[in-house]
């Protein structure tokens, strides 16, 4: 990874650490994705040759650093979502400060009503870190817009399993999908597109 996005990277961390840490009403925190889980993403993309990748919740932009440090490795690009302007332009900014700007699109919008907008097969890896009980209205869209390949990765499987049980469900008995989940950060709920 390069050296400059990691030290925004732990800067990010650090601050929302402190920040998240006077917050009683979980909305309030930033809810960054934590350091392995980067990694992990981070390690996705490249092993993926992932070009197009969609992000589906900005939050202040840590997991929009991994996905954009790897995407430039790739030659890759990152359309990332979120309801928050505020909090985009936090992560914009970021990301310009790593240098990584050119690697993503930032835009003020649904998760759900934009990946049914998005071509059959148009992705080849789709990050969710958004409200997770509104994944399973979104269905089918988050397996049709992947390509053969391609890789689904859903944030807090197992800190909020009961949350993301409907969306698991659904994966395991879509029979385009391989799923498994790793224990890493919060817990990533991955999805393999046969």
């Amino acid at each position: 990874m390069d050296a400059t996005a990691r030290k925004v990277i732990d800067d990010l961390v650090s601050a929302a650490e402190q920040h998240d840490a006077g917050q009683e009403n979980r909305l309030d925190r930033w809810r960054v994705l934590e350091p392995d889980a980067g990694r992990l993403l981070w390690f996705l993309v490249q092993a993926t040759q992932a070009r197009s990748i969609v992000e589906v919740g900005t939050s202040r932009g840590v997991s929009t650093l991994w996905l954009a440090d790897a995407a430039a490795a790739t030659g890759g690009h990152v359309l990332s979502l979120d309801t928050d302007a505020a909090a985009q332009d936090d992560a914009r900014r970021s990301l310009v400060a790593a240098g990584l700007a050119d690697r993503v699109t930032f835009r003020v919008a649904d998760g759900g009503a934009t990946l049914a907008d998005l071509a059959d097969g148009a992705v080849d890896l789709l990050f969710l870190d958004a409200e997770r009980t509104e994944y399973p209205s979104w269905w089918p869209h988050p397996a049709r817009v992947l390509r053969p390949g391609g890789v689904l990765v859903a944030d807090n499987a197992l800190s909020h399993p009961e949350e993301i049980e409907a969306l698991r469900d659904l994966v395991e008995h879509d029979p385009r999908l391989t799923t498994t989940t790793v224990g890493v950060g919060k817990g990533e709920l991955l999805a393999l597109r046969r």
